[in-house]
């Protein structure tokens, strides 16, 4: 029985990353994610550490939390990863869980980063088709709001949004259904791998460079 980390980011793909693995020879020890220490985010999706501690909760295993600085090096980045890798050998697990689905690029650098720590990287997504994948992530249940955008590829209105068979209809040609090319990112509420249900409503939108997010709050807990 392998005992795995997940790299957390609070999205659809880690979330069925971790789904994929449920009842097989892998069990889930930990979920872990940066956080930006002056926002108090999660580093790219912008999502409340809140909200990711809820997500936590309600699987039912423990959050790392790895706190970056901003701005944030890589050099620095590289040096809290491996702090975190130590950790996870430390307490006796041997493989970190990816939700990359097919950039070569993504997945060589995480090969290389575990090289040598004792940790096994796997990657349960790994070449899945993105729209079969995201039709079957909704059949099953997973919900989800877009949390950020890139607005070089979509418009602002899709921050913030459900991400539905409506989102995915309304996808330009160019845009991966599952935004694996950064198109979008999303936070999840609710899907087979949650006892309960998060509560999350949509509250201001904040623009950053080429990017905006829709901050998403939970107004009352879920407890």
């Amino acid at each position: 029985m392998k005992r795995a980390l997940v790299s957390w980011s609070g999205g659809k793909d880690c979330a069925w990353a971790l789904e994929r693995l449920r009842g097989s020879d892998v069990e889930i020890v930990a979920l872990l994610t940066t956080i930006n220490e002056r926002f108090d985010r999660v580093s790219m999706h912008g999502v409340r550490r809140e909200l990711v501690e809820e997500q936590a909760r309600s699987i039912g295993v423990p959050l790392w939390i790895a706190p970056l600085p901003w701005p944030c090096s890589n050099e620095r980045y590289e040096e809290v990863m491996a702090a975190m890798c130590r950790r996870a050998v430390d307490a006796g697990l041997d493989s970190v869980v990816f939700g990359d689905l097919f950039l070569e690029d993504v997945r060589a650098y995480r090969e290389r980063m575990l090289a040598g720590t004792g940790l096994e990287p796997l990657f349960p997504l790994w070449q899945a088709p993105t729209a079969a994948l995201a039709r079957e992530m909704l059949a099953r249940g997973l919900r989800a709001r877009i949390a950020c955008i890139d607005r070089r590829v979509l418009d602002r209105s899709f921050a913030g949004r459900e991400y539905d068979a409506s989102l995915l209809a309304d996808l330009p040609p160019a845009a991966d259904p599952c935004g694996e090319n950064g198109e979008f990112h999303s936070f999840v509420y609710d899907g087979p791998m949650f006892h309960d249900a998060i509560a999350v409503e949509r509250g201001e939108f904040h623009e950053d460079g080429d990017f905006t997010f829709a901050d998403l709050l939970c107004p009352v807990s879920s407890h």
